[in-house]
């Protein structure tokens, strides 16, 4: 019995420090949040984005599904930040995902985008944000079309501007 309950203590131990490791992690991940290209206080993005616009990017709300700008968009052209007018997304990367939002399979070029760890909600999941700014742009799952990658980077409309062709 005192095996047992030695063992137990043990393990209690190890799991306890370990989430203290992971607590440190996200701490560093919040910490270089502040250290993007882009910087402006709230008052400046709620002068630059729209009411939805701010709420989606800054405080990393999500749109309904369905009931978005871009979701039955399928004009060519392509999906630029609406904080910045930053190129992020192209129509001929744009799927139908059924998922009720905008859809992609890949960035229009490396590094203009950004997966992060998103711990909120009770959920972890990979939020995706815009790379100059930090500002939130939706998220990215593994479950997009295996023949252009597997992924699908599933966007909230508002955190987007399209430019047609």
């Amino acid at each position: 019995m005192k095996i047992v309950l030695s063992i137990a203590a043990l393990i209690f131990m190890i799991s306890t420090n370990s989430c203290g490791q992971n607590k440190s992690k996200i701490k560093e991940e919040n910490n270089k949040v502040s250290s993007f290209q882009i910087q402006k206080s709230e008052a400046e993005w709620r002068k630059i984005l729209s009411p939805l616009s701010f709420e989606i990017m800054v405080n990393r709300g999500t749109e309904p599904p369905f009931k978005n700008q871009y979701n039955n968009n399928h004009q060519k052209g392509i999906y630029v930040s609406a904080a910045t007018g930053e190129p992020l997304f192209s129509s001929d990367d744009k799927y139908e995902s059924g998922s009720g939002w905008p859809s992609f399979t890949k960035a229009i070029k490396a590094g203009v985008i950004t997966v992060v760890t998103d711990n909120s909600h009770g959920m972890i999941r990979d939020e995706v944000i815009e790379t100059k700014t930090g500002l939130h742009l939706g998220h990215v799952f593994d479950d997009g079309p295996k023949d252009k990658g597997g992924k699908r980077y599933c966007m909230n409309s508002a955190a987007l501007k399209f430019i047609k062709k």
